[in-house]
């Protein structure tokens, strides 16, 4: 099964980018070699991890980088988007951990050599622990640390990063960890929520700052992860319902950033649930970007709720990925769409999209084709949002490789290359071949 681009559309274009995604606490390993992360300390903890495992190993990635990178090499895309660890290249007293910067270093000047674009994200999730001690997200001096943190590593990084990344998705880091609990720092408190997320976009908003000084050459914005939502049915309160789960989990973290305030509805919260905003963080909040990143993965369907004004709901009869995410590409060019409807934006990659499946190794080979088929529906949906007029530059698979997927441990597997380990062997999938053959095809 072959993975095609439609004829004739900007995704088949030369300026359009493809790449493939990881993050550092997914696949590095090596805690040894760092600062302890709340990651760390929450898979410590009893029952939070499907397996209970952790990410000491992981993929091994921080000794077998060089091999990685000549496997991303292999399939043929033109950018790797990956994280830093902050706990990986800063000591406790605010100074570059020079072994860990040389680590990442190496990987840039790598990917250069093989012309290989650098995206970089500053921050995906796994935040040092001593500041999670002293308020984490809750407190905010950590947006002030975080920028610190953005200079000094975007200074030692030099001209090797064609595009940054403040924050990776934080809907994750504030509303699971804060609000349900399911992710670190495994707080289940709903009052915490909204300070959470406004102490992160501020942290992105000074970061934003630092980066256009320091880095003027390279992109610089934030990833954000939307799941749009649909009604049950056609009645005016599951409609409503689906509104209000809209501004809750997508447009309370785009409309500051666009418009520079939050939705109205923060007006109504209870008073200790709200953060405490100075004068200028709006605007600083608000920083022009360069571009955002988008992550798509799957529709919510939401019914009336008369406790919490919305429920979650599972689809009738719908096909389902392996974390039971229903499969539905129409809803990611409607996403693209409608966000290019409603706010100005600036150019967008798609900077995760992807599914966990099912895979077996038999006789050596992984033969994904319900992944080829889900990257195969999800290109056309961008194809289609680019057709109504949406400026998307660039696409890229999560994941490179099966690694630590967060709560599920390594029961969920997502990538283009399949990960024993035991062994560490890495295994390119059936959907990592079809993804760089298209890739090639392409460049003919």
């Amino acid at each position: 099964m072959k993975l095609t681009l439609p004829t004739g559309s900007l995704l088949a274009g030369k300026d359009f980018i493809f790449g493939v995604a990881t993050s550092a606490f997914q696949i590095e390993g090596a805690p040894e070699r760092r600062l302890p992360t709340i990651w760390d300390a929450f898979c410590n903890r009893q029952g939070v991890i499907a397996d209970n495992s952790n990410g000491d190993v992981a993929c091994g990635h921080v000794d077998l980088w060089q091999q990685d990178i000549d496997m991303i090499e292999s399939l043929a895309v033109d950018a790797y988007r990956f994280s830093v660890s902050w706990a990986r290249v800063m000591h406790r007293d605010g100074t570059l951990n020079q072994a860990g910067v040389d680590f990442y270093l190496g990987i840039l000047k790598r990917l250069k050599a093989k012309n290989i674009k650098a995206f970089v994200t500053l921050y995906h999730w796994d935040l040092p622990l001593f500041i999670e001690d002293s308020g984490g997200w809750l407190n905010r001096d950590t947006a002030v640390l975080f920028a610190k943190y953005a200079d000094m590593i975007s200074q030692a990084f030099g001209d090797l990063v064609y595009s940054y990344a403040t924050l990776n998705e934080p809907w994750c880091s504030a509303y699971l960890g804060y609000e349900v609990g399911v992710h670190a720092p495994g707080f289940k408190r709903p009052e915490l929520c909204k300070k959470a997320i406004h102490h992160l976009l501020l942290a992105h908003g000074l970061a934003m700052q630092v980066l256009k000084r320091n880095a003027p050459q390279a992109k610089s914005g934030i990833v954000l992860n939307f799941t749009p939502g649909y009604p049950a049915t056609d009645s005016k309160a599951d409609k409503q319902a689906v509104t209000l789960a809209d501004i809750h989990f997508n447009q309370w973290y785009i409309q500051p950033l666009m418009e520079g305030r939050y939705p109205d509805l923060m007006a109504s919260l209870p008073a200790d649930w709200q953060p405490t905003i100075a004068a200028e963080d709006m605007a600083i909040i608000a920083t022009p970007m360069d571009y955002l990143g988008i992550n798509y993965y799957t529709r919510a369907v939401y019914r009336f709720d008369p406790e919490q004004g919305f429920a979650q709901v599972q689809p009738n009869k719908a096909a389902l990925t392996d974390m039971g995410w229903e499969i539905y590409p129409s809803g990611f060019s409607d996403l693209l769409v409608s966000l290019h409807k409603r706010y100005h934006l600036p150019p967008v990659y798609i900077t995760e999209n992807g599914a966990a499946m099912a895979d077996e190794m038999i006789d050596g080979e992984v033969v994904d084709l319900d992944r080829v088929a889900y990257f195969q529906s999800h290109l056309h949906a961008v194809h289609q949002a680019v057709e109504a007029g949406v400026d998307i530059r660039g696409y890229f698979a999560w994941s490179l490789m099966d690694n630590f997927e967060w709560a599920y441990g390594y029961e969920k597997r997502f990538g283009l290359v399949h990960v024993d380990y035991q062994s560490l062997k890495r295994t390119i999938k059936h959907s990592g071949y079809a993804f760089a053959e298209m890739l090639k095809q392409r460049r003919l």
